[in-house]
């Protein structure tokens, strides 16, 4: 009888939680985690979505960086909040990449989390630094030069497209390589420059500035058309590479399952309305991130896909991480 009156119980004492969630939402500040440093593409296409976001909401948003783990220890986070609305994921492809090649699985990438929205598509370019002579400016001039040596590629998260990128340039180019693994695009990009590492993949997003400025120099694209303020860099395809390099991801923006579908919708259409802002097409468009607003159910699929995608590329290339 105890047992029962307990169970009876439940509902009533859930229920203001739900209301409170719901009632007024939000009424205090939200947070955006970002699980990787400040200062690399997530976090640069976070920000435009919560400045867009915050107007409509009426309330700050405030970006919390969580990096680390090739964004597994930020995304374990934000899968185990409280599903108030309040604590959102904004994240990419390596929220399905790094569990794959990690063979380690701390949240589900799909029921786990519930799509708010997809915000663009971005291309990265192979770039490398000073410690690759000058006159080299063409993936086949890297090619000839780089056969015979021990080169040393970063990635900006283990087990991410970049990661693997690496891995079929040298494999198609015939290159040695050591991969070297990095918490976000920031640190890497410094190695870079630094000349510790001879290049690697990079978003325009967090590189833009310093290959327009010819710091880093970009030698090809991924994707199927050229980076648009970067129209005289070729596609790895044109450049002689595989039709594998096409593969896109995505940037976008998850609540934890279980959020409240009024708390939901409401996120929803705050971020539907960011997503459609001038300002934040200006913005994206000149970090050459296209904008591409996907709503829950599209976004859905497209997570759904871009996992089969890697299992697929991960099993192909046996690319496993420890860690």
């Amino acid at each position: 009888m105890t047992t029962r009156r307990a169970l009876l119980a439940l509902p009533a004492l859930a229920t203001p939680w739900i209301a409170r969630a719901q009632g007024g939402f939000p009424d205090r500040p939200i947070r955006f985690i970002v699980p990787f440093p400040p200062g690399g593409g997530t976090d640069t296409w976070a920000r435009i979505a919560a400045e867009g976001m915050q107007p409509e909401l009426g309330q700050t948003i405030i970006i919390e960086n969580r990096g680390g783990g090739g964004g597994l220890i930020g995304t374990e986070a934000a899968a185990k909040v409280p599903p108030d609305g309040y604590s959102l994921l904004f994240t990419i492809t390596t929220h399905i990449q790094s569990p794959v090649v990690m063979r380690r699985f701390p949240y589900d990438p799909v029921h786990d989390f519930a799509p708010i929205g997809r915000l663009g598509t971005t291309s990265i370019l192979f770039c490398v630094g000073p410690a690759v002579p000058a006159g080299v400016t063409t993936m086949a001039e890297f090619a000839a030069w780089g056969r015979g040596r021990d080169l040393s590629l970063g990635s900006y998260a283990p087990g991410s497209t970049g990661h693997a990128f690496a891995l079929m340039v040298a494999e198609e180019a015939k290159l040695e390589m050591t991969h070297v693994a990095y918490r976000g695009e920031t640190p890497m990009l410094q190695d870079m420059l630094g000349g510790s590492i001879h290049g690697g993949f990079h978003s325009m997003a967090a590189a833009g500035e310093m290959m327009r400025a010819g710091r880093v120099r970009a030698l090809a694209s991924s994707g199927v058309a050229r980076v648009p303020s970067m129209p005289q860099v070729p596609t790895l395809k044109e450049a002689g590479f595989s039709d594998r390099f096409a593969f896109s991801g995505f940037s976008g923006l998850l609540a934890p399952a279980r959020t409240p579908p009024a708390v939901l919708e409401r996120l929803v259409s705050a971020f539907r309305v960011a997503a459609a802002k001038p300002e934040t097409h200006q913005r994206l468009l000149a970090i050459d991130t296209i904008p591409s607003y996907q709503d829950p159910a599209a976004f859905k699929a497209q997570i759904e896909k871009n996992l089969r995608e890697w299992t697929e590329i991960a099993a192909r290339l046996n690319l496993s991480i420890d860690g």
